[in-house]
């Protein structure tokens, strides 16, 4: 290693000679080098120290983020995923929310700004070489928001499992009726554990402790699985060729969702994620998040949902929304905009068919023409008196 030695007969210059008696008595040449070019090769290598040291922790962080991580508090000496450990809203019931068009809300020094569905698609709106690019290619126009549970992946399969592997567990059955069943994977843990499952008395301290027992074995399930929605691949391949801008909204942690996208070969397909971290209050801000992620206005946003909460959620955002027939039957989803039994019978074209109509829309700002009113006339007297 290199070290700097200040030179007695010029002080305004640095001597860079090795370190070291004989390295410094066998070196015949002398490099001259200005204070501040000097002091900038010492910066750059402690820099580049840094950097080093950086990236192997960070590379020890995200190994043990994308595995499992180690909690301080927990006195077991078994792991807990995040998902469990964190008291993620993995099986919550989430509000739909915007039912009257609002959104987020921000605090400035002029004082507090509300950004609701009607202000986003106002400042969002592209204006001009962003029209004249939309224009020649209007596929790019869209943005599409997949949800994550049952979307792209059959978690309800995956939460039926875990539901099997806990009443084994504890020593308990599952009701076998269909009804039933919707009713888990519909409900929270624990609105299942008081009036789906026959249980007896489950004490709130046990509710906890089978919740993160579920999440744990929920978690287990997910890291086995490689193969995503049947259709999904080939319908997100054509998208990519179109140059539509997708995006995945998820109540997991950002961690496991990009682990499940990369072992299924999907991440490169997705522009922009929303997840646990971003802090999203109901289905429909989530939606909203994306959209703004994908800086696309939420009018010009298709979702794809399997749930008819979700698909009010992006109605109540001016969002299109596409339904997958499955989880629910097909009578349940005729709000939505289009429904279908698989993503195989899509197409780039279909995505145009929705946004065809032009007129009057559901939530549309409506401009109302404002009647002239007759000028005033002054009245004048003919006759005086």
């Amino acid at each position: 290693m290199n070290s700097l030695v200040q030179s007695a007969s010029t002080p305004s210059s640095v001597v860079l000679q090795p370190a070291g008696a004989a390295s410094i008595a066998a070196s015949k040449t002398v490099v001259l080098l200005h204070p501040f070019r000097a002091l900038s090769i010492v910066c750059r290598v402690k820099n580049w120290k840094r950097r080093r040291a950086w990236q192997g922790s960070s590379r020890v962080v995200v190994k043990a983020s994308f595995s499992r991580e180690y909690d301080a508090d927990d006195s077991s000496d078994s792991f807990t995923p995040y998902l469990a450990r964190k008291g993620a809203n993995l099986f919550a019931e989430e509000e739909i929310g915007a039912e009257h068009g609002e959104g987020f809300a921000t605090f400035r020094p002029t004082g507090p700004l509300h950004v609701d569905v009607d202000f986003l698609n106002d400042r969002m709106r592209e204006r001009g070489l962003q029209r004249i690019r939309y224009a020649m290619k209007p596929d790019e126009a869209f943005g599409l928001i997949f949800s994550w549970d049952n979307v792209l992946l059959n978690t309800h399969a995956l939460r039926m499992v875990a539901w099997h592997r806990l009443a084994a567990e504890e020593g308990q059955t599952l009701p076998l009726s269909a009804e039933k069943q919707r009713q888990m994977l519909c409900f929270s843990v624990d609105r299942v554990l008081e009036l789906v499952l026959d249980w007896g008395h489950v004490r709130e301290s046990e509710v906890e402790r089978l919740t993160k027992r579920l999440a744990t074995l929920y978690c287990e399930e997910l890291a086995s699985v490689q193969v995503p929605m049947e259709g999904l691949r080939t319908w997100l391949e054509a998208l990519f060729n179109a140059g539509v801008p997708c995006a995945v909204a998820s109540s997991m942690d950002r961690i496991s969702l990009l682990a499940a996208l990369q072992r299924m070969n999907l991440l490169k397909y997705f522009k922009s994620f929303v997840t646990e971290e971003d802090g999203m209050e109901s289905i429909a801000h989530r939606f909203l998040s994306a959209a703004v992620k994908l800086d696309r206005p939420p009018a010009k946003c298709v979702v794809f949902e399997d749930d008819p909460r979700g698909i009010a959620a992006a109605h109540n955002c001016t969002m299109k929304a596409v339904a997958l027939i499955g989880s629910h039957p097909a009578y349940e989803l005729t709000q939505s905009d289009l429904a279908v039994s698989s993503f195989a019978d899509l197409s780039v074209m279909n995505l145009r068919r929705l946004f065809a109509n032009k007129g009057a829309e559901f939530m549309d700002l409506q401009k109302q023409p404002e009647e002239k009113k007759p000028a005033k006339r002054r009245l004048m007297m003919d006759t005086w008196f």
